[in-house]
């Protein structure tokens, strides 16, 4: 697969491990715990909505499977002096759509990331999968490669809608994807999006009362929404719901699946107990940290002294060139210390039990004092409740986290 590489496209500095331990304005006393995201980037075709870092394989030709594993592995072993004796407590490998890669694939890798960390026994191993890339007892492949937990994209079981959002499968095949992953795994993820063009509370209601049919112990629905720099944000679909009818969804939402017995622990995740809650997740909405590899990752490492976010190379073939010479970095910067506490309380509020005043200090280095005046307003407005202690969201908290997250800017 040829793609066009930007002439001018070069890596960060080369930094050691000395560089970040460094003193600094930061004096955290622990490290967070500690997660891997894995990034496969290329999908089938390319949804209109879509504003991850994904490139178009059709069928899967050229793919270049084995070169790209060789380049995350040798990604990982750059950076193994930055996270040095850290043990890792989940592995999440999204995409993309990582089900493009064989079982082998997925087993090499998974094998080569035991091999250089320190993965807790138990760790939650998730892969995201969709319902246009499987095949039957693929699925029981990963489980046998190290998945513990599949994230299946269905987004829709409405044909029209499906079309419309430009995925690849239709209702058979994600009805089928589901039923394969419900045998295979433990537990698993089913992802629907909602406020679809010309989408009603009926239409809606039929797709949720089907996902929870299919009785997924973790279920994500998101609100489709318009991102700069995809399809729809140049060519917008016709006939999106009004927020009011957009906020009446959500209500049924939450409700049919407290019927469900499923719990709503994050804004757009409801879990049947906290035993399927997805764990990677938790980490990145607690603040802790993660490295991320492969192209246009993110990662986010704590220091005694310092935050530090790191970015890949977005392009594949970029990303896989340096990351084979040693050095795929792209980005590599301190967080400020004046934004901790915003990029704190982004991640944080999105979590039903909020988060403890402690881990607040422990995370970002800086001292409560820099919340309150928001925590007060916030609380006047009956979007938090606090005590001494912990701090969480109100239902109203829920619905508007876009103000209640505002409040912290």
């Amino acid at each position: 697969m040829n793609i066009p590489i930007a002439p001018n496209a070069t890596p960060a500095p080369r930094r050691d491990a000395l560089h970040y331990m460094r003193p600094g304005l930061l004096q955290l006393t622990s490290l967070p715990p500690l997660s891997l995201y894995l990034h496969l980037p290329w999908c089938l075709r390319k949804c209109p909505y879509c504003d991850f870092n994904s490139h178009e394989a059709q069928g899967g030709a050229g793919l270049p499977e084995d070169r790209y594993v060789d380049a995350l592995i040798a990604d990982l072993e750059s950076a193994l002096p930055l996270i040095w004796g850290r043990a890792v407590h989940t592995v999440f490998i999204g995409g993309g759509t990582p089900t493009l890669f064989s079982p082998q694939a997925i087993d090499r890798l998974l094998g080569a990331v035991r091999a250089r960390v320190p993965l807790d026994a138990g760790a939650e191993v998730t892969l995201e999968a969709n319902p246009g890339t499987f095949e039957k007892d693929r699925f029981r492949a990963y489980r046998s490669a190290g998945v513990t937990r599949l994230s299946v994209g269905v987004q829709s079981f409405n044909d029209a809608y499906l079309q419309a959002l430009g995925r690849v499968h239709d209702r058979a095949q994600a009805l089928a994807a589901v039923e394969e992953a419900a045998s295979a795994f433990d537990t698993f993820n089913l992802d629907l999006m909602y406020a679809l063009p010309g989408q009603g509370l009926a239409e809606l209601e039929q797709d949720v009362r089907t996902a929870l049919a299919l009785a997924p112990p973790h279920l994500s629905i998101y609100h489709l929404t318009i991102e700069p720099n995809t399809f729809f944000a140049k060519h917008p679909p016709q006939q999106l719901p009004e927020d009011d009818l957009a906020y009446e969804m959500l209500d049924r939402i939450t409700a049919l699946t407290g019927a469900a017995g499923l719990s709503r622990y994050e804004v757009s995740a409801y879990a049947r107990g906290q035993q399927h809650q997805c764990q990677h997740n938790r980490n990145y909405w607690q603040f802790g940290d993660y490295l991320g590899l492969g192209a246009g990752a993110h990662s986010k490492i704590s220091f005694a002294h310092r935050v530090v976010r790191q970015v890949r190379f977005r392009n594949p073939e970029l990303y896989m060139q340096h990351a084979l010479a040693g050095h795929a970095i792209a980005q590599d910067d301190d967080v400020r210390r004046a934004d901790l506490p915003f990029e704190f309380m982004l991640n944080a509020l999105r979590l039903k039990d909020g988060f403890a005043l402690q881990d607040f200090y422990a995370r970002t280095g800086v001292a409560v004092t820099a919340i309150e005046k928001g925590l007060q307003e916030a609380e006047a407005r009956g979007l938090i409740t606090r005590d001494m202690e912990h701090v969480r969201p109100t239902e109203r908290g829920f619905d508007f986290l876009s103000d209640l997250q505002s409040l912290f800017l």
